[in-house]
């Protein structure tokens, strides 16, 4: 694996400052009497492990080769993560073969134009039952080799745990600010400081992990 250069891509729910909107009501702008401090700019959103989350998304990108942060930034919750992988990876398009990302970047259409655009093989999960198509067939076989389920499988210690442990660090269970420009910047400013951390630890021959200390000063 160590010629190959992999990176891998994951989408994390922070939950809004403040009370919860719930979506029907959000849908009709009915705000109930007595609700006060609700993020007006928060979205809904539904994961397996976290389930419905009213809040913010944070998107990052991960090398598997070194264990640093290379992209931390705010997204929508509600919006596509496959989409806002295609939109991050552009500026690295010559510097990866592979990227990773969960089933939700499994679409065929996708596959092929990060190959044809970009040269970049996309690996992620493909549903069984989504294999009506030649297209789809061909993707299911390619992802189904013993090397890219390798890719895949790495993921799950690659990309996560960094998401983690800015989470960690900052204490982001609940976002710090409301509105989306706030945490644009906020969650830019997170990113950014990890990484300058994380590059000054690998220079020197530290744990790229452990450094919550130095962060926090």
């Amino acid at each position: 694996m160590s010629k190959d250069r992999v990176i891998s891509a994951d989408k994390m729910m922070n939950r809004a400052k403040g009370p919860v909107w719930h979506k029907k009501q959000k849908d009709q702008g009915i705000i109930p009497k007595g609700l006060r401090g609700i993020d007006k700019e928060a979205t809904w959103c539904k994961s397996q492990a976290a389930g419905w989350v009213y809040g913010h998304g944070s998107f990052s990108l991960t090398s598997h080769k070194h264990p640093v942060l290379g992209c931390f930034v705010w997204m929508k919750n509600s919006a596509n993560e496959a989409k806002r992988m295609w939109l991050e990876t552009f500026h690295v398009k010559k510097q990866v073969d592979f990227i990773a990302m969960d089933s939700k970047a499994g679409d065929a259409d996708l596959f092929r134009e990060l190959k044809r655009q970009r040269k970049m093989n996309l690996i992620t999960s493909c549903r069984a039952t989504m294999d009506k198509t030649a297209t789809r067939k061909k993707m299911i076989a390619f992802m189904s080799k013993p090397k890219h389920k390798k890719i895949y499988r790495e993921r799950a210690y690659k990309v996560e745990p960094m998401q983690g442990l800015v989470k960690d660090i900052f204490e982001l269970d609940r976002c710090w600010m409301r509105g989306d420009a706030n945490n644009r910047w906020l969650f830019a400013a997170m990113g950014l400081t990890i990484q300058m951390h994380q590059l000054q630890a690998f220079k020197q021959g530290r744990s790229t992990w452990n450094i919550k200390e130095q962060v926090l000063g």
